[in-house]
């Protein structure tokens, strides 16, 4: 009757451990793509430009030209 237990319980339970060891691989695989994107994300957003941007003055028009009243 033992060896028939081992048979119905340690069989089965190696092929389910054996298929959570891979999901959880997979889990850390995708979890370490993130990381890797959140660090590059980062160093985008808060890393001081190296270029100058640039930027365009306001015209400022004549108060008479623009109907307004004075």
């Amino acid at each position: 009757m033992n060896a028939l237990q081992n048979l119905l319980f340690y069989i089965p339970k190696a092929a389910v451990l054996q298929g959570k060891s891979v999901g959880f691989a997979s889990q850390n695989s995708h979890f370490r793509n993130v990381k890797t994107q959140l660090s590059l994300f980062k160093r985008i957003i808060f890393t001081k430009p190296t270029q100058k941007v640039p930027t365009t003055t306001p015209i400022r028009l004549p108060r008479k030209e623009t109907g307004l009243p004075t």
